[in-house]
Formats: structure tokens, sequence, C-alpha cells
């Protein structure tokens, strides 16, 4: 609790948290210059460090993990508060904020996650869905066929128009074995393509009303970031022990095996005991028997030992 309480302790948010949401693929994604001009690296330096501030405020805290996908308020310097929207922000320190409506509260509405899950030159709600799946749910979905092609080699014009990306996916997952998957991630991401590459507000696509409706694997409809943001948080059993698995990795600087699982579900229920409060989750980890005991191989040694890892 003193080491919490310790300045120190942001390292949670600069180096757990940004590893676990894969903040560091943003790097890979430059956003088009002719369709986002008033996009450049200061501007994306800010979008992490929003998610980064956001998951320390939990820390420093001890809110709950949940509010990842629900939190109210965010951070911004005058970069990023332009960028949003949002007025009377002026300086490079960032402050925090409260939200004005409910669109880009928690994880789900920062410009970080929105860019690294995209195209350079156009939204990806195939990689918002698998980012859902991967990271916050913990179900990856399998790899794709090999004989399958991209999305990107789907036509792009049909009578005389260009096609939306939802018109697009669907005409790509027409196909049976790409459909198998897709019915999973698609929903997920489309609920958020109001999100632009680089995260601003839109409703249309190549001159179309945007069509984001869509339906989960459990039969929910979704069609917005609050409605998904809705049903994730009324099941929020998955994202928690995929919290607990990521943050339990990272402290045994190993990946999680399958004896491993009775202690992540250990540990998600103290937590939910309290609140699913970030404290609770890092002493389950400290406490665990993986955490503070060195695994044994049953291998014996050219001596006859057993070997210690």
């Amino acid at each position: 609790r003193r080491l919490l309480a310790d300045p120190r302790a942001e390292t949670l948010a600069t180096r757990f948290a940004a590893l676990w949401l894969r903040l560091q693929d943003m790097s890979l994604v430059q956003p088009d210059a002719f369709w986002f001009p008033n996009f450049d690296r200061q501007l994306a330096d800010a979008m992490r460090r929003e998610t980064e501030l956001l998951f320390y405020a939990l820390v420093r805290e001890d809110r709950s993990v949940l509010e990842l996908l629900t939190a109210d308020y965010t951070f911004v310097n005058e970069r990023l508060a332009r960028h949003y929207g949002i007025p009377n922000i002026a300086g490079s320190a960032f402050r925090r904020v409260s939200h004005s409506g409910d669109r880009r509260q928690g994880l789900l509405g920062h410009g970080s996650v929105l860019m690294l899950t995209s195209m350079a030159n156009r939204t990806s709600p195939v990689r918002r869905g698998k980012w859902i799946m991967e990271v916050l749910l913990g179900t990856p979905p399998p790899p794709p066929p090999l004989a399958v092609p991209e999305l990107d080699e789907t036509d792009t014009v049909k009578a005389g128009r260009l096609l939306t990306t939802r018109e697009r996916m669907e005409i790509h997952r027409s196909n049976p074995t790409c459909n198998s998957c897709h019915r999973f991630m698609d929903p997920l991401g489309l609920a958020l393509d109001n999100f632009d590459v680089v995260g601003k507000w839109r409703i249309r696509e190549n001159g179309m009303p945007l069509d984001t409706r869509g339906e989960m694997w459990d039969g929910t409809r979704v069609s917005s970031p609050q409605e998904l943001r809705a049903a994730l948080f009324g099941n929020p059993i998955p994202f928690v022990r995929t919290f607990a698995e990521n943050l339990l990795s990272y402290a045994l600087g190993r990946r999680i095996e399958y004896y491993d699982m009775p202690t992540i579900r250990s540990i998600t229920r103290e937590a939910q005991a309290h609140d699913y409060r970030l404290s609770s989750f890092i002493l389950g980890v400290v406490n665990s028997p993986a955490f503070q005991m060195q695994r044994v191989d049953s291998s014996p040694s050219p001596e006859g030992h057993a070997q210690v890892h």
C-alpha cells in the first residue's frame, strides 16, 4: 500500500496499462494527411497521455477498474481539448475535465484506442472489434483463412459511388468462412464507427449516413458507443478476469498458463467483494502463491534434484 501511494506507481500506467492496451501500436498508424490535415505527432502523444492519466487516476484514487469503461471524466491539454471540441482549456498542461455527454466515456472514447485500431485513411470496425475481443474480453478470434482476400481487396465503388466501410464489410463476409468470425467482431467495431480514424465524431462516410447497427453474440443489439459500453458493463466478468490475467502476467514476467486460472478466478472474486478497486487486484496478485513462490520443475537434474525456476 505504501508503494501504491508513491508517485512512482505511475509506472503502472505508463508501462503496464500501455502494454496491455497496446498503445505502442499507435506508432504503426499514420493518418493520411489528405483526409486528416490537422493531425500531428503532438496530438498522438496527447492522446496516449490521456489514456495513461486515466489509468493512473484509478491507481492514485483506488477506484474501480470498471471506470475504464464508464469514466465520465478524462484528462486533456489545449491541443487535445481543441481536437475533441472541449472549450476553455489553455496551455500544454493536462487537467481533469468532465464529459458534457456520454459518447466519450471510458477508453472506448479515447483517441488513442480509436486511432490504433484504424487504418491510415479509413476506420476499421474489424480491427476495433478484434481489439475489444482480445484486449478487453480475452477472447481472441482465430486467424483468418489463408485463401480469403483482405477487406481492402473488395470493390470500393458500386453504382457510381464510393461504398461505405460497412457495405464493403458485408460483401467481404458474404463468404461463410469469413462470416463465422466477423459476426462476432464486426458489431463491436461498428458500434464505434461514428468515431473516425483520429477519434473525431462523424455521422456520414463518403456522403452516406453511417449505419452502425449490429447484434452481439448474446443477441444484444448495439449501435452506439453508449450501448456497447452498457453491454460490456452489464456483464463485467470477462473484462475483470482479463484485467486480472494481464496484471498477473505483468507481475510474473511470463505468459499465463492453464494452471494459473484458479489464481485468476480467486483474485477476481476477492476484487469483486471490494467493488473491483485497483488495490484489490494488486494485493490479490502480490499475495498469490504464483507471485510469492518459485515454480519447481519436476524434471530431475543430472544430480537427481529437481530444477527450480
